[in-house]
């Protein structure tokens, strides 16, 4: 049977963040943005292993508090942007995966993950052909805007999707999809569009955060308080 491993690149800088270190070292509620995004597939008795992908100089990781993550593996292969990142943890994984399993790819960003979400993607992608991602339909009316920060247009919101992670694919088709595409793709979605496939949209919502700015840390500190609750 296909297993489920989790794989969260975190080799990034955050630069929006403006803060003394890489925005998934920041603290939040007690621990670390990372470990926070790590542990929501800790105590999921589906998930198999969760890999972190760091930059080879991350020095950060080390000195920090990881107890309480007993299904956790470092890999330190990171690169020089998101897709690069993800592929060079794909490549490590060689020999410990195999084709048909199953990889969700998460973002270190994004601590605020539920159980019931995690729940929600695997149930209704376990036996899909593709694969697919958390996003959450878009609710606000959408601009374009022109050079000098005016409106240039209203643009259509209907069938928009906020793509969120996990992005959940099989592990053979996501490194052949990164290997087609390059590094210069955003998400895995968009590798596994390139090939030709339509990934399935799960319907999320916005507790699922990713922390952009400054101000989203006092949301996902709220968000983790009332998953306590």
């Amino acid at each position: 049977m296909s297993r489920f491993f989790a794989l969260l690149p975190a080799a990034g800088i955050g630069a929006r963040m403006v803060a003394d270190r890489p925005k998934q070292y920041l603290p939040l509620a007690g621990r670390t943005m990372l470990w926070h995004a790590i542990h929501a597939f800790e105590h999921h008795s589906g998930i198999a292993r969760t890999y972190v992908v760091l930059s080879p100089d991350d020095g950060y990781w080390d000195g920090l508090d990881w107890s309480g993550l007993a299904k956790l593996q470092v890999l330190r292969c990171g690169g020089a942007t998101r897709a690069e990142t993800v592929a060079n943890g794909l490549s490590a994984l060689v020999g410990s995966v195999q084709d048909d399993d199953w990889i969700l790819v998460h973002d270190a960003a994004r601590p605020c993950l539920s159980a019931p979400l995690l729940d929600r993607l695997l149930t209704e992608l376990k036996d899909d052909e593709t694969g697919g991602i958390l996003a959450a339909p878009v609710a606000d009316t959408l601009k374009r805007q022109t050079r000098d920060g005016r409106i240039l247009e209203t643009v259509p919101r209907e069938g928009l999707w906020g793509a969120q992670t996990p992005q959940m694919f099989r592990y053979g088709l996501l490194v052949r999809a990164l290997a087609h595409a390059g590094t210069a793709v955003t998400d895995e979605a968009s590798a596994i569009e390139a090939l030709g496939h339509a990934p399935k949209l799960v319907e999320s919502d916005m507790t699922n955060l990713k922390v952009t700015f400054p101000r989203d840390i006092d949301v996902a500190e709220w968000l983790l308080g009332r998953q306590a609750v």
